[in-house]
């Protein structure tokens, strides 16, 4: 009867929330580095005050808040680069993917290996983006794809692998 006690349940969900919680915080601390890098430090520049609103809203403590634009304004901050991928996925749709990164080839490298493990392809610069309007910062899609039961989990998948990723940002598709 080991590990069937109310202690263990508990230690798990909460190792599963926090995990979860670790992955959006890590992301959210890479943003508002590199937002405060471009706004010395002034957090009420309009970027700046946006992604410290967005992290806040995510339950992000306001020392971590502080300490990711301290972060910005030291010369560890390393020059992380904000880079956009397209790609085709399955039954033909379009994904743009969103990553802030310091080591661009590593970042590249992941995301190419995520998408071919799962079938799918990097394409060139504007093979998917025509499908694409960017306002306030995220892709809406002009057009959508229908896709099968298949190909549509096929698509969750990567999502979700992209999504795990810790230099993805963001993943935008075309698919209703």
């Amino acid at each position: 009867m080991s590990g069937h006690n109310k202690w263990s349940k508990i230690k798990h969900q909460k190792a599963s929330t926090d995990a979860k919680k670790s992955k959006v915080f890590s992301k959210y601390s890479k943003l508002i580095t590199n937002e405060s890098k471009k706004a010395k430090g002034d957090v009420n520049s309009p970027g700046l005050a946006f992604i410290i609103d967005k992290a806040r809203k995510e339950n992000m403590s306001k020392d971590v808040i502080d300490r990711a634009v301290k972060k910005g304004l030291g010369n560890e901050a390393g020059s992380m680069e904000a880079n956009t991928y397209e790609a085709y996925g399955p039954g033909g749709s379009a994904i743009i993917i969103e990553s802030l990164t310091d080591n661009r080839n590593k970042a590249a490298q992941e995301v190419k290996h995520i998408l071919s493990k799962n079938g799918a392809s990097l394409a060139g610069i504007g093979a998917a983006s025509w499908a694409f309007e960017k306002k306030n910062g995220e892709w809406i899609p002009k057009m959508t794809v229908d896709l099968s039961d298949e190909d549509l989990v096929t698509l969750e998948k990567i999502v979700d692998d992209l999504e795990d990723n810790d230099e993805v940002q963001g993943v935008f598709t075309n698919v209703e």
